[in-house]
């Protein structure tokens, strides 16, 4: 067993976190064709193994994931952010806190949440008209936030919040862009952004305070456990029996708030921009509405007809996964690709790198929507945009439901026309962003 991986040769202090912060697109894909399963390169002062091999990533996450947790080094400015909420905590506390939020995900609760997405979705449409042009990421952002509000907080957004709120993404995005830089200075070093950042997250707990307050008093019983099923009242039921502190129930409204909607509105801003690119596939999602719904708005009956929407929307979290990589710290040293890999190193798993790896996906840059029933051998984490196993995204169903109900209904109505002449810049945050929004001419059908 050799005991180091290939990877680039980086330079003194920065490593190759300058190359990645460049275009840290083009840097996983350009390690995964070159290197192979295991890929050993410093993010500054970072010693990172990137992990391309498929089974090596269903170890980290699912059979062998008690060897791996979150990183520290991701605990500073997300740590402010989103404290202990479910996306970084660790240990019983995420597993006391995954079990209190599991009846807000259920699938039976699920299953009435159609109506409610689809009348979010109807209220934006309502302020579209034929020939305008609109910011597509920005709509999205806001009817996404208008669903995970109103489903898992038990309230609404009125403009001032929505206009709160987005002004806030801007310098919470800002603060997680690569910066090579940020990643060979301590972390107690002030650096450029910062401050508004900081006022970012305070923006951010303010609408978090409003929000709580306006909702004690209607959560239920705290004994009888009886009373409204979102993932608030469930919180705060809890607290009244001394189960959650003040900062935990921010913790887990942040972390809703944010990566509640994020991905979807994402996902459903690239499927909007592809299908422009691609009209064969946009008549066929025409089509396939015509038939399975005619005139009226999509149920959750429909949902299981819907195939070759949901096949679109598969394929642009393939191609433009919002989670483009992860990371995990090993717990004890571990053998992986035939390397050991140290005790509190740190493992990317690049969603990017693989769903466009043409180790396991054919003419993998190609937007190729039947694939999804073409291919049926690849490996399974081949493609994670949710990631996997006892971590996983828990608001994975939610976010696909959204994602098909909105496509489709906008679908009934309008089709959207990208406007600029150049692909989207890729903006890399904790998510992946266009640069500069997703302006799209709407045309009525």
């Amino acid at each position: 067993m050799s005991s180091s991986p290939p990877g680039p040769r980086g330079e003194p202090l920065f490593g190759s976190s300058r190359r990645y912060a460049r275009d840290p697109f083009r840097f996983l894909s350009a390690l995964e064709e070159a290197y192979g399963d295991v890929v050993q390169f410093d993010l500054g002062p970072l010693n990172t193994y990137l992990l391309t091999d498929p089974a090596d990533v269903e170890r980290v996450l699912v059979s062998e994931a008690e060897k791996f947790r979150k990183p520290d080094f991701q605990s500073d400015a997300l740590g402010d952010l989103l404290g202990k909420g479910l996306l970084l905590s660790e240990g019983q506390t995420w597993r006391d806190q995954r079990q209190l939020a599991n009846p807000a995900f259920d699938a039976r609760r699920l299953m009435g949440f159609a109506d409610d997405i689809v009348a979010h979705n109807d209220d934006l449409l309502a302020d579209w008209a034929d020939g305008a042009v609109v910011d597509v990421e920005q709509d999205m952002t806001q009817v996404t936030l208008a669903v995970i509000v109103d489903l898992m907080l038990g309230t609404d957004l009125n403009d001032e919040r929505v206009r709160t709120i987005r002004e806030a993404l801007l310098p919470l995005g800002a603060r997680f862009e690569p910066d090579p830089v940020r990643f060979a200075a301590p972390q107690w070093l002030p650096m450029p952004g910062d401050s508004e950042y900081r006022n970012a997250v305070g923006t951010m707990e303010s609408v978090i305070d409003d929000i709580v307050a306006e909702r004690r008093g209607t959560h239920g019983d705290a004994d009888t456990d009886e009373g409204p099923d979102d993932l608030l009242s469930i919180l705060l039921r809890a607290q009244d029996r001394g189960e959650q502190s003040d900062r935990q129930i921010r913790d887990e409204v942040m972390t809703m708030l944010l990566a509640g909607h994020d991905t979807t509105a994402l996902t459903l801003t690239y499927t909007w921009y592809l299908l422009s690119q691609h009209p064969d596939a946009e008549r066929r999602v025409h089509e396939e509405v015509a038939e399975v719904l005619g005139d009226d708005p999509p149920t959750m009956t429909d949902v299981g007809d819907l195939t070759y929407v949901e096949q679109v929307v598969d394929e642009a979290m393939r191609l433009y996964p919002p989670v483009y990589a992860m990371f995990r710290e090993a717990t004890e040293p571990v053998e992986l690709g035939g390397y050991r890999i140290p005790e509190d190193a740190a493992i990317m798993l690049s969603q990017w790198a693989m769903h466009r790896s043409d180790r396991y996906w054919e003419n993998p840059d190609a937007f190729d929507p039947d694939r999804w029933t073409r291919d049926a051998d690849r490996p399974r984490f081949a493609y994670f945009p949710f990631g996997g196993g006892p971590r996983h995204c828990i608001g994975k169903h939610l976010a696909k439901l959204e994602a098909k109900l909105i496509l489709t209904r906008t679908a009934q109505q309008y089709r959207l026309e990208y406007t600029r002449d150049d692909e989207p810049e890729l903006w890399p945050t904790l998510t992946m962003h266009p640069r500069n929004g997703m302006p799209m001419r709407v045309h009525e059908r």
